[in-house]
């Protein structure tokens, strides 16, 4: 295979690591047993102290498409990810966590609808899984489009479902600010740009959820969606209250 395949459709796939020895296997798996395989998947090893380098330096050997950048200091998912974002090669990009899942058609199906529908941003249902991958029965059904307003009350894009179309937004635009949350922050910044993020309303990915990831501390999470409405949207108490109520309400009727 060409070491570059820019304009034919080439997915970059964009995987922050931090200790993950005990997902990567998996996490590499569910990329290779992809319908799709014109894609590069770029590590970013956020400094780990576990095997996790290593585990990604043998697959690197079977399989070329597969990359390894190192950072020379802990700054976190953010950071981890802008550098893979900097150093991505492909038409589109997404986004996979180092112990998160797909469906094995995810990207053919998600580049399929992308085409078709001539979108900037896309994104799908998805399902919990426990710490051993195992689908756990929570699905989330998502909108069939999302604005920026939308996106304001609703928090339920997760970044394992995300696909940008990199013909029509710079990586500028999809570049993760430095916070708590910078997915959801994210998600905001490019639908100031863009009209809509559009979905497939189908479980294609698996978010795996352990005790140790931030995303399970629900305080934690309050806490930060607060955050940015208050200091990166810079929103009043009044308009940051009315959106966080929204939050709020969706993040309940999610979990029923």
């Amino acid at each position: 295979m060409k070491k570059k395949n820019k304009g034919q459709g080439l997915i970059s796939i964009i995987v922050p690591v931090y200790n993950a020895e005990k997902f990567l296997n998996d996490t590499i798996k569910t990329v290779q047993n992809q319908t799709y395989q014109n894609w590069e998947m770029i590590f970013v090893d956020d400094c780990s102290n576990d095997n996790s380098g290593n585990i990604i330096k043998e697959a690197m050997k079977k399989d070329k498409r597969i990359k390894l950048l190192c950072q020379e200091k802990n700054d976190g998912a953010a950071v981890a990810r802008n550098r893979g974002i900097n150093e991505a090669l492909g038409d589109f990009i997404c986004f996979l966590d180092a112990d998160d899942l797909w469906n094995k058609d995810k990207l053919q199906k998600q580049l399929n609808f992308m085409k078709e529908k001539k979108c900037a941003f896309s994104f799908t249902g998805y399902q919990y899984a426990d710490s051993s991958g195992v689908a756990n029965g929570k699905k989330v059904w998502v909108p069939e489009k999302m604005s920026y307003k939308q996106a304001l009350k609703n928090t339920t894009i997760a970044p394992v479902t995300v696909m940008f179309n990199m013909s029509l937004l710079n990586k500028n635009d999809v570049m993760m600010p430095n916070v708590k949350s910078e997915d959801t922050a994210t998600w905001w910044k490019v639908l100031k740009k863009v009209d809509y993020a559009y979905s497939i309303n189908e479980i294609l990915s698996y978010y795996r959820r352990s005790k140790n990831t931030s995303s399970s501390n629900k305080i934690k999470a309050i806490k930060q969606t607060w955050n940015l409405y208050r200091n990166v949207e810079n929103f009043g108490v009044f308009k940051s209250f009315y959106y966080f109520c929204w939050y709020i309400f969706n993040a309940i009727k999610r979990r029923i």
